[in-house]
């Protein structure tokens, strides 16, 4: 048997060191290590042996075991490195390929440059948790129990919570004004802050609206603020982000949580004022809801409405992208297409 291992040995040895590719080799592996294996059945009938025999076929049979282990490993590392050698002389001359490198997202470099600029006048960064509740999106907002943005077909209400209300009622957040009252009552006043964010709508999508999208709140809470500083404010960032000055409007508008509240406009940055799809030919496109904080929400911040006032905007972040880079498809920004966002870098 001792004869038999080492005609074994030599066979397995020789094939080991000739297979041809990593597939060959496995296939060596299985025939002289496997459960098949010739030395396998060497393996197994060393019971049948005399106690001598038995100990030197043993010992023998283990170390023949070991050198085709190890032969294969060998091997196998040598396949790799020959796999891994150029068919064709290296050309150290030769150019390298160009790297590709990453960009931030037209919505995130907006928002960082709608950062600078408002840190710039002193207003602190906040930020909120994408779940909010009845109760911060709403009963602090002085939105009124009966009103449309309530119901599922505006929010989209975490299941298991929508028979709930107030703070045990579920939500992602609507919108980014909630942030203002958590804020109020954890800071007080007088206040300067801003808080971006996504927010998520149950809507029907179009060129200018979707489910899911970017806001950018700032609220100033003083005492004795005027309407006059608030659009000083509105018209320094739209050129701070623009690079130059944006012709804006102010038209009055309803909004629960201000009083009293204006619809924000610029002019389209697409047409020029001329009028296209984006601004539906009116040359202007809303960008922002504005206003003085309600008395009631003041009141839910913990502030004496008679003592404090300030003003709100709440900028559409995707709108203004739009705007600046003179793109009508706010869809576009959200597609993920490469070939579109690679425009940008």
């Amino acid at each position: 048997m001792l004869e038999q291992l080492e005609i074994l040995r030599s066979e397995a040895l020789e094939r080991i060191k000739n297979a041809p590719s990593q597939e060959a080799l496995e296939q060596e592996r299985i025939s002289y290590l496997g459960k098949k294996s010739p030395l396998t059945d060497v393996l197994k009938n060393i019971r049948s042996l005399d106690p001598e025999e038995r100990k030197a076929v043993g010992q023998r049979a283990n170390q023949v075991k070991q050198e085709i282990h190890e032969a294969i490993r060998e091997r196998k590392e040598n396949l790799m490195e020959e796999a891994s050698v150029l068919s064709h002389p290296l050309d150290l001359t030769r150019p390298g390929l160009p790297v590709g490198r990453g960009a931030l997202h037209p919505i995130t470099q907006m928002m960082y440059d709608l950062n600078d600029a408002f840190q710039s006048m002193g207003f602190e960064i906040f930020s909120e948790d994408d779940i909010s509740s009845e109760k911060y999106a709403f009963d602090n907002l002085n939105f009124p129990p009966n009103h449309p943005a309530r119901e599922s077909m505006d929010t989209y209400w975490l299941a298991g919570t929508e028979h709930e209300h107030g703070a045990k009622r579920l939500a992602l957040r609507p919108h980014l004004t909630g942030a203002s009252v958590r804020y109020l009552l954890k800071h007080g006043a007088p206040a300067r802050f801003i808080y971006p964010g996504s927010v998520y709508r149950n809507e029907t999508t179009d060129a200018r609206h979707e489910r899911a999208f970017t806001q950018y709140e700032a609220l100033m809470v003083e005492k004795d603020f005027s309407f006059a500083s608030g659009k000083l404010l509105i018209d320094t960032i739209l050129e701070k982000v623009f690079g130059h000055p944006i012709r804006t409007r102010m038209r009055a508008g309803f909004f629960p949580f201000v009083e009293p509240g204006f619809e924000i406009d610029m002019e389209c940055q697409v047409c020029h004022g001329k009028g296209c799809r984006t601004c539906h030919n009116a040359g202007w496109i809303e960008v922002m809801p504005g206003g003085s904080p309600h008395p009631n929400v003041l009141r839910a911040a913990g502030l004496d409405p008679s003592v404090w006032s300030g003003f709100y905007i709440n900028i559409g972040l995707d709108r203004l992208v739009m705007m600046r880079y003179e793109v009508d498809d706010v869809r576009l920004f959200h597609s993920n297409d490469l070939r579109f966002l690679k425009q940008f870098h």
